[in-house]
């Protein structure tokens, strides 16, 4: 598999990041809020694809902002 350029790091944790906590989050608010049954991974699966663009795009926007605020609480 091809790897891409440092420069996109950024991007790829925000990917990835927002990507398994959508699912995590939306699995457990489809199953309290409906609960588990045939329909559970269809409703899952459309909560999924609501929601994760906002979360990745929320996540992009806010990076920049939480890397500064992580490197003023730890020590150099």
């Amino acid at each position: 598999m091809k790897k891409l350029p440092k420069k996109y790091a950024g991007v790829l944790f925000s990917f990835y990041a927002s990507a398994v906590m959508v699912l995590i989050v939306s699995a457990v608010l489809v199953a309290l809020n409906t609960g588990i049954d045939a329909g559970y991974l269809q409703r899952l699966l459309k909560s999924y694809l609501i929601t994760w663009p906002v979360a990745f795009a929320s996540l992009l926007g806010v990076r920049p902002l939480v890397v500064k605020w992580v490197a003023a609480s730890v020590a150099d």
